[in-house]
């Protein structure tokens, strides 16, 4: 199914309300360094044994079992564990399926105002990857484990309540999304080479493509420019600002409709990355400098045909929306079974084991 410098990655979902229906699907990587650089980092991680994160891997899908109400109590229990343990931090917001909903907002869109404090409560309690916080490093086990599902499922929150008005008012453009990571998952540095994908790919994404997964914590660019009306950037705008430094096994895969720069089909897309490169200008930025890391950096596409039978967009969401769950992973004789899911009683227990060795680290940094 692959060349001869390209691999064939076997992603195995699960029904989470049924253990024993299983679906395959196949990843065909692309034939350029990056591309095979991420296969060796993925099959290091199915051989590591790290934990992969299965309550934000599912993104933007309408049909969900993680519905919204599950989330906030999923959130509010996060905020509870970190309010308890910090005298001196205390989180005041609490969250419900009505107060994330902005239903002044363009047909029920998120409430950004309560998502962005939740977001900025993560960022102030985690740090970054390079200067982790004070908070973070004196927490016990189970409030380092709240504090990353503050982001975790401020994210997922979003893109459930996104998904859901598109697929009332926009079906064709629901965006799903699969974000698959790993706990303490193993970096290594972007290379020249490997950043030459920021400036062929730029911010399109296809159905069915696989980009690298952003493997660190901090605003990009063009989140700036979108989410904050296209600021001047001042030092301290800058500052919150982190362009990608890393590259690893982890992979994210696009189950939404095309968005390509200059197609006939997407014209508010050429017209936003336009405007963008206007903004970087204004900035003293280059839009076509690779170290700013502006964009997607592509990996392969799944081979749908082989896959699902089809290649209908729609028909291949009915069929993805009943298995959520990734079961297993292989590549060549590489093989790594994931028996477990979000919806398991010790499930939360189960990743606080995991990611002890990683929070004893991070306490001594």
């Amino acid at each position: 199914m692959s060349g001869i410098n390209q691999s064939t990655v076997k992603v195995t979902l699960r029904n989470p309300l049924d253990h024993d229906d299983t679906l395959d699907y196949y990843i065909i990587s692309d034939d350029h360094q990056l591309a095979r650089d991420w296969i060796i980092a993925l099959k290091k991680l199915l051989q590591s044994g790290n934990l992969l994160e299965k309550n934000f891997c599912f993104m933007g899908f309408p049909k969900t079992a993680r519905t919204l109400s599950y989330l906030c109590t999923e959130v509010n229990q996060a905020i509870a564990t970190i309010n308890a343990f910090f005298p001196d931090y205390q989180i005041e917001e609490y969250f419900t399926p009505d107060n994330v909903v902005a239903f002044d907002y363009a047909e029920n869109g998120p409430n950004h105002e309560l998502l962005n404090k939740l977001h900025n409560h993560f960022e102030t309690l985690q740090g970054t990857v390079w200067n982790l916080s004070d908070y973070y490093k004196r927490a016990d086990y189970a409030t380092k484990y709240s504090i990353r599902e503050l982001n975790t499922l401020c994210h997922e929150m979003e893109n459930l309540i996104l998904s859901q008005r598109k697929l009332a008012t926009m079906p064709f453009w629901v965006r799903p999304s699969q974000i698959t990571t790993f706990l303490n998952t193993t970096r290594y540095d972007l290379t020249d080479e490997h950043r030459q994908g920021f400036l062929t790919n730029g911010y399109d994404r296809v159905f069915g493509g696989v980009y690298m997964h952003w493997s660190q914590i901090g605003k990009t660019l063009f989140e700036v420019f979108r989410d904050e009306h296209a600021p001047e950037l001042t030092d301290t705008v800058c500052e919150a600002i982190t362009e990608l430094r890393y590259y690893s096994g982890e992979f994210d895969v696009e189950w939404a409709a095309d968005m390509i720069y200059g197609d006939e089909n997407t014209p508010w897309h050429t017209k936003q990355i336009d405007a963008f490169n206007q903004w970087l200008i204004k900035n003293q930025l280059d839009p076509k400098d690779k170290n700013l890391s502006l964009g997607y950096l592509p990996l392969g596409a799944v081979d749908l045909e082989t896959s699902f039978g089809t290649k209908d967009m729609f028909k291949i969401w009915d069929i993805l929306s009943d298995y959520l769950d990734i079961y297993k992973i292989t590549i060549d004789d590489i093989e790594r079974t994931f028996d477990y899911c979000w919806s398991d009683s010790n499930y939360k227990q189960m990743q606080i084991d995991m990611m002890r060795p990683g929070y004893d680290y991070s306490s001594r940094r």
